[in-house]
Formats: structure tokens, C-alpha cells, sequence
């Protein structure tokens, strides 16, 4: 089995809420049979802070990129970021 990685925005009063929310779309949009590669493979987050000045998106992506401890397991965490307007960005490797 492999892996992709995901990006997934969402909102919710709450970085919990919102990832509740992104996982129930994910299981809509792909299904319950697992090895998604989406959020739904998911089952916790964490928070990362986005340095001053940065793109929120471009940051995500090179911590990707630079294999992150923080979000490099396809079994472990999703990365999440608080965007503006009760919005989240989601992403991560997920197993597919």
C-alpha cells in the first residue's frame, strides 16, 4: 500500500469541529473502505503555527516536502493550520 498527500480546508468553531467536519466530507467523497489517501485515514491533528509572512498553503506543502516529523507519517497526525473566518487547512500523508 501507498501513500498520498492531502490538503483539505474546512471550517468549524473549532480545530476539533473542523476536522470532525473534514473527515465526515472525506468519507462522502471517497468512501469507508479505507487506503483513501484523504483525511479520512486520519484520526487526530496537530496544530502547527505558521511563521510571520508565510503562505499558510506554501508552508504546508514544504513541510511536506522537508519530510516534517510533525506530519511525514502516513499512519500519524494531520497537520492543521488556522486560517481566517473559523477556517482550517488540513493536510498530511494518508495511506491509500
Amino acid at each position: 500500500m501507498g501513500a498520498e498527500n492531502f490538503f483539505t480546508k474546512s471550517k468549524g468553531k473549532t480545530a476539533k469541529e473542523a476536522f470532525s467536519n473534514a473527515k465526515e466530507q472525506a468519507y462522502y467523497d471517497h468512501g469507508h473502505l479505507g487506503y483513501t489517501g484523504s483525511i479520512a485515514e486520519k484520526d487526530s491533528f496537530v496544530v502547527i503555527d505558521v511563521p510571520v509572512g508565510e503562505d499558510p498553503e506554501d508552508f504546508a506543502d514544504n513541510l511536506l516536502n522537508e519530510d516534517d516529523d510533525r506530519v511525514s507519517d502516513k499512519w500519524g497526525p494531520a497537520g492543521c493550520i488556522a486560517l481566517p473566518d473559523q477556517q482550517y487547512l488540513f493536510f498530511g500523508w494518508a495511506s491509500s
